[in-house]
């Protein structure tokens, strides 16, 4: 499932993320979503949440 919804993304979920330094590289990071901090609806980069380690990114994956 992608994090391109915000209504597929609640807090307690497992993510994959990709930090702002790590976009070039696309390097993702798995951890659990705390904060959502997109606000609109959708947005074609993927969700941005607070995971519960501290860090920001976008949500490339949901993990199931």
């Amino acid at each position: 499932m992608n994090g391109q919804n915000r209504k597929n993304v609640k807090p307690g979920i497992k993510v994959l993320v990709v930090k702002k330094e790590d976009q070039r590289t696309g390097k993702l990071t798995e951890g659990i979503v705390k904060d959502i901090l997109t606000n609109s609806p959708t947005h074609p980069h993927g969700i941005k949440v607070r995971l519960e380690n501290g860090i920001v990114g976008r949500i490339q994956e949901i993990i199931l």
